[in-house]
Parts: structure tokens; C-alpha cells; sequence
């Protein structure tokens, strides 16, 4: 069961969940940077956001994807999209950036900017995590 703070109305998979409290717009996170980067995110989001118990909240710095955990952040940067996930092994292939070693997972990095980007396995890589973290 979900819970909404009464003061950023950000929708939390707990009650009184730790988290950042601030009401942040997704467009704000967005301004100033190259529109197909949105659409971009707009195809994540239709993506993720149906899966089962997906909440998605807003920091002034990114877009939170939460289960009962966090598995998915989603940082806009100047010109690209900076995607946190985590996995049970190590990905030092490319797309992946970095995959460094945290509590019992990984914690790996992929940066897109195109639509061309979106492919099957960088799906395969977020529903893993989605997984690792029910």
C-alpha cells in the first residue's frame, strides 16, 4: 500500500518513507535541454511506469522509479539521460558506463540521448532491476 506525503504529495511505496521533500515539476528537469531528450523520457516512462507497483516521483535533480525500493533514477543532464539501475552481477559491457559494487548488487550507469538508444537489452537491464528489488 502506497502512502502520498502531506507535504510534496510525492507518492511513496511506505508510510512515512525517508525521501526528499520538495514539490519539483518534471518539465523544471527538463528545461533548457534538447527536446528529444523528453521524448526520450516520455518512452521510458510509458515503458516502466505500467509495471506492476511502479511509483514515480520527482527530486530537483531527477526522476525516481520505486517499487518497494528505489530501481531506477533517471538524472537529465546537459545532453543526455543518465540512467541508474541495479543488477546482481557486474556489467562492464558497453552500454554500461560503470557498474560498482554496493551492498549484495551493483549499482550500473547508462547514458542515452536518442531514441535510436532505446533498445531490448537497456529494457532487459531495467527490469532486472525492477526484479532484484520487489
Amino acid at each position: 500500500m502506497s502512502w502520498i506525503c502531506p507535504k510534496c504529495e510525492r507518492e511513496l511505496p511506505r508510510p512515512e518513507q525517508s525521501h526528499y521533500c520538495a514539490r519539483v515539476s518534471l518539465d523544471s528537469l527538463f528545461e533548457g535541454r534538447p527536446p528529444e531528450l523528453m521524448l526520450v523520457f516520455d518512452k521510458l516512462l510509458a515503458e516502466v511506469a505500467d509495471w506492476d507497483g511502479v511509483l514515480v516521483g520527482t527530486t530537483p535533480n531527477c526522476i525516481v522509479f520505486t517499487r518497494r525500493l528505489t530501481f531506477l533514477v533517471i538524472r537529465p543532464m546537459k545532453k543526455e539521460l543518465d540512467l541508474k539501475f541495479y543488477s546482481k552481477v557486474a556489467h562492464p559491457e558497453k552500454p554500461v558506463l560503470k557498474s560498482v559494487a554496493s551492498i549484495n548488487k551493483f549499482e550500473n550507469h547508462i547514458r542515452i540521448a536518442l531514441l535510436d538508444d532505446l533498445r531490448p537489452a537497456l529494457f532487459r537491464y531495467l527490469r532486472e532491476s525492477y526484479e532484484l528489488l520487489a
